[in-house]
């Protein structure tokens, strides 16, 4: 299949896009590179050379987005958003103009281009803070989103249902699959010296954070409250590896159906608390990691985790990386070898 994969320079989509030239696709990443990177681009491309094509686009710009469709596609995998959760709560306008109003002309494209497969990247983040009885947190669960983040995901799910529901009409069925990720983390599993991995800025996330103060690049990290009602006071969440969510998106490219509209979510099935994977990342990295107790943070759910039963049932998806340690140990190997990023 030709496959474009908007936002393919960032951290899901890079690996998303690796894993479909593994499986023999061909791919067309697109990416205006404000949050992605070109040495993801390169690594990629030189990894799969006549397989990826890379072209430089704002999604809003319906000119150079004609461009990734030129020669047709038969699926598109949609990565390109904002994501995150304080900045879209501080600037709800940049959020809907990037993750809503931009959208707009890329389902233009799959219904112009007659595009039969689309995979949505979405985020649990839908589900906001779930009633404690529906956790581990199911796809019946309440659709009730807590940030302007999550509601942009929302509001990009419903955009795609209703378009497949259009194109149903039109008698052109449209396979649509959400993928609803909990936390992904770690990076590809490969020991070499240009390998894609997790560079974000800010670094918002908890292990990549742990990591760097592993590495020196900060004195301690900071715990957001240790008086939840969890095991150890700290909130727990559901860790799924990278290379688990990519590997997903491209066997949904089969397991879809035409005129068929699924939302799995993407998780482990277990949480681990702030303090577990402070821990874990002291056994991996043998460092450490002084860690100083904040204030709770506004929103915090006390414990997130998934039930994956569905993407195992419908997907015949499970997740390789199960252990949280070894998690840690793709994204410590690939900050040490990176240790301010690509």
């Amino acid at each position: 299949m030709r496959v474009v994969v908007t936002g393919g320079a960032g951290y899901i989509g890079s690996h998303a896009a690796d894993a479909l030239a593994r499986a023999g696709h061909e791919v067309v990443l697109v990416d205006n590179l404000s949050r992605g990177h070109q040495a993801a681009v390169d690594i990629l491309a030189e990894r799969h050379p006549g397989r990826v094509r890379f072209v430089a686009c704002e999604l809003s710009d319906r000119t150079s987005l004609r461009s990734a469709f030129a020669q047709g596609a038969d699926a598109v995998m949609h990565f390109a958003a904002f994501a995150n959760v304080g900045e879209g709560d501080a600037d709800p306008t940049l959020y809907y103009n990037n993750n809503v109003a931009s959208m707009l002309p890329l389902l233009e494209a799959i219904r112009d281009h007659r595009v039969p497969r689309v995979v949505y990247s979405s985020s649990c983040s839908v589900y906001g803070q779930p009633p404690d009885a529906m956790i581990p947190v199911p796809e019946s669960a309440p659709l009730a989103p807590l940030s302007a983040y999550g509601r942009t995901k929302l509001i990009g799910e419903l955009m795609l249902e209703d378009l497949a529901r259009a194109q149903r009409l039109a008698g052109v069925p449209l396979a649509l699959t959400s993928l609803r990720y909990f936390n992904v983390a770690g990076c590809e599993d490969v020991d070499q010296p240009r390998s894609l991995g997790e560079d974000h800025e800010p670094e918002l996330h908890l292990i990549p954070l742990v990591l760097r103060v592993a590495l020196g690049r900060t004195p301690s990290i900071r715990i957001f409250g240790d008086d939840y009602d969890t095991p150890d006071g700290t909130c727990v969440r559901d860790y799924v590896h990278v290379a688990d969510v990519a590997s997903a998106h491209v066997v949904a490219l089969d397991r879809t159906a035409p005129g068929e509209t699924l939302a799995c979510n993407l998780g482990t099935g277990r949480g681990f608390s702030v303090l577990q994977i402070i821990d874990a990342a002291r056994r991996v990295t043998g460092h450490p990691i002084p860690a100083v107790v904040a204030p709770r943070r506004s929103g915090d759910p006390a414990r997130l985790f998934a039930s994956a039963e569905w993407a195992s049932r419908r997907l015949g998806w499970r997740p390789v990386f199960t252990q949280i340690d070894q998690i840690i140990e793709t994204a410590w190997r690939w900050f040490r070898r990176h240790p301010t990023g690509y």
